[in-house]
């Protein structure tokens, strides 16, 4: 019980302390420009709020009580509360103590009986930002565009309690347009704004992908006082590439086919068509084919955007897409794509059923991968030619002129030819079952043909 109440007593205490932190601190003088009040992180600064006064001069800042405990008045500068002073120089009327003028850019510890409020007060005046002109800087204009600016923002620092220098945030923008990738066929142009404290450590961006203008603005303060500053540099010419790609590999779909689902290539012959979608300054571009990734060994290149190949050899291959400016000082490139196409096999079975069960085991097709060519003949027991097909994915449904043929064996010669180089020559015979219902139900082995040849 004892241990209870100590801990509501502790979370009475904190909330006591969060309702006195609020609205505890008012200005006087202040003028038409009102504070703007910014909440710090105090899990890293120990400050409950920060304080933004247009202008110090004059102003006076005030303190109204939530009890009857005393009020005391302390300031800290960079050294945080290792160097904290006592301010004598306040005036007590009842609940309200007042310091007649506010000390700028420092930190404030008030005391009421034993609760601190800690808080840093900012005179905007020593940070005014004025805005006069912009020029970019293209000398790296592949990879970063940096900015000249005529003007003025530097960094608002503050310090922590524990004498840790912050900066605040005054939330520059720059906005302009580039071209985004929607991961499929597309560029578009979007809008980006561009975030930053201040402005005396320089602006520096990734180069646009399009043309655009360039709108310098801020900062949060002025803007939220009515005072935005804004400065439209000069037009901007994009020198830098990119480039998206799309990648579509054909599906035969074949059900007797090996290695279909291996990602890009598999079973030979592997079409694939490669779509390049290049950027606004791009003017060269091409399709490298190479035998390793690191592209030493290139082996094909196609100066288009589009190209549709068919990989017939087994093998590992890759494939990307360059692109490059009018005066070849930037380039950009792709992912890497890697192509597997595997060695050949080639299985051919040597019974089946057609007419009995539909979709089992109803058509003869051979078990394969990887066949680049492909002949088949099949032929009753009197040698007459009763199939023929040269798609390895096709096969036998047991038919010959539209009915089907009497059981037996069968005989059927294969050529192939593997994306290895291996040259099939296979020879066997086919045995033809049919299977049907018997009056018991269940199933037996019957004779008849249905008209065969």
């Amino acid at each position: 019980m004892r241990t209870m109440n100590k801990r509501m007593i502790m979370l009475m205490a904190v909330a006591l302390a969060l309702l006195s932190a609020s609205g505890q601190v008012s200005f006087t003088g202040v003028g038409e420009h009102h504070v703007i009040e910014v909440t710090p992180d105090k899990s890293t600064t120990g400050l409950d709020m920060l304080y933004v006064v247009f202008d110090t001069q004059g102003v006076g800042m005030t303190y109204t009580a939530t009890t009857d405990e005393a009020v005391t008045w302390y300031t800290f500068e960079s050294h945080g509360g290792e160097d904290i002073e006592e301010i004598t120089a306040i005036t007590h009327t009842g609940s309200v103590t007042t310091l007649e003028q506010v000390l700028p850019n420092r930190g404030y510890e008030i005391v009421e009986g034993t609760t601190p409020y800690y808080f840093w007060v900012v005179n905007y005046a020593d940070y005014y930002m004025e805005l006069n002109d912009m020029f970019y800087n293209s000398e790296l204009p592949c990879s970063l565009i940096s900015f000249n600016i005529d003007g003025h923002a530097d960094a608002i620092p503050y310090y922590s309690v524990h004498g840790h220098r912050q900066v605040l945030d005054r939330e520059i923008k720059l906005s302009y347009n580039t071209l985004e990738w929607d991961d499929s066929t597309h560029w578009q142009e979007v809008p980006v704004v561009e975030s930053f404290a201040a402005l005396d450590q320089g602006v520096e961006i990734a180069p646009p992908l399009c043309n655009t203008e360039f709108l310098l603005s801020g900062d949060r303060f002025l803007e939220e006082w009515g005072l935005g500053e804004a400065v439209e540099g000069q037009y901007f010419t994009t020198q830098a590439v990119g480039c998206g790609v799309s990648i579509v590999q054909e599906d035969r779909g074949n059900d007797n086919e090996k290695g279909l689902d291996s990602g890009l290539g598999g079973s030979a012959p592997v079409h694939i068509t490669f779509t390049g979608y290049p950027t606004d300054a791009v003017v060269y571009r091409v399709w490298e084919m190479a035998t390793d990734p690191d592209f030493e060994n290139v082996i094909l290149q196609y100066n288009q955007d589009e190209v549709d190949y068919t990989f017939n050899d087994a093998g590992t291959y890759y494939m990307r897409y360059v692109v490059a400016n009018a005066a070849g000082s930037c380039e950009a490139y792709s992912d890497t794509y890697m192509i597997s196409v595997s060695e050949s096999e080639l299985v051919c079975p040597n019974i089946f059923s057609p007419g009995s069960t539909e979709g089992v085991n109803d058509v003869w097709k051979v078990s394969y991968k990887s066949l680049v060519e492909f002949h088949c003949w099949i032929f009753n027991r009197w040698g007459n030619l009763v199939c023929e097909f040269t798609d390895p994915g096709s096969g036998w449904d047991g038919t010959y002129r539209g009915k089907l043929v009497d059981t037996g064996v069968y005989y059927y010669v294969v050529t192939a030819l593997g994306s290895d180089g291996v040259k099939y020559k296979k020879r066997g015979d086919i045995t033809i079952l049919r299977y049907k219902k018997g009056a018991s139900g269940t199933s037996g082995n019957g004779a008849a043909g249905t008209g065969g040849y």
